[in-house]
């Protein structure tokens, strides 16, 4: 597998040398420093562990601070790549030319949060009728038996808490690289606010 930490910069617009236009999600990689490496003898295993973003040191603890080497300042954030396809060492820095070749990608975040919502925003519910003496608008309407077992049960769908989940958007063309600024271009959408971080991958299905 190959894959890549990114940051989520914003949207924008590519055209292309007929001048079509294309929207595109830009996504900025920062230097992930490959921190250790785990073998199939040791661990059971292959991977690479890669962190992106010094910490600062007043907030790093020993425990944390110990699973790096001495010449790699603490990350604020680590991954574990399995069975990653390309040889790397400890200390080695990838950037967009992980990718070099990858015509389509799979990226994972966590979607923005919308707080409590009701059934019909979480769920896109119909909703009663709004005239002719309706009492039903926006309620979720029955959750449960009056008789028995007397209970709702479990995964109903009811108001609560919306977004901030992980989500994984399968396989976004990419319309363009910019290895000197460190740049991916999809086309389509990718979870998450601006600035948040993202894993990208090569599509598991294309």
């Amino acid at each position: 597998m190959l894959g890549l930490l990114a940051k989520k910069v914003g949207m924008t617009q590519v055209f292309d040398d007929g001048g079509n236009l294309t929207p595109v999600t830009v996504m900025r990689v920062d230097p992930s420093i490959v921190i250790a490496q785990k073998t199939e003898e040791k661990d059971g295993y292959r991977a690479v562990l890669v962190g992106v973003d010094d910490a600062k040191k007043n907030r790093v603890t020993r425990p944390y601070a110990g699973q790096f080497p001495e010449n790699i300042a603490p990350k604020k954030r680590i991954r574990e790549l399995r069975d990653f396809e390309k040889e790397v060492a400890v200390g080695d820095s990838l950037g967009v030319e992980t990718l070099e070749g990858v015509r389509y990608v799979d990226v994972s975040g966590i979607s923005k949060g919308k707080g409590f919502q009701g059934v019909m925003r979480r769920y896109g519910f119909g909703g009663g009728r709004k005239t002719h003496g309706s009492k039903f608008h926006r309620e979720p309407g029955s959750t449960g038996q009056s008789t028995y077992p007397g209970k709702t049960f479990k995964n109903v769908k009811l108001p609560g808490r919306m977004g901030r989940e992980k989500v994984t958007v399968l396989s976004l063309r990419v319309v363009k690289m910019d290895p000197e600024k460190q740049l991916i271009m999809v086309r389509g959408a990718v979870p998450g606010v601006n600035k948040g971080l993202v894993f990208v991958r090569a599509a598991v299905k294309k």
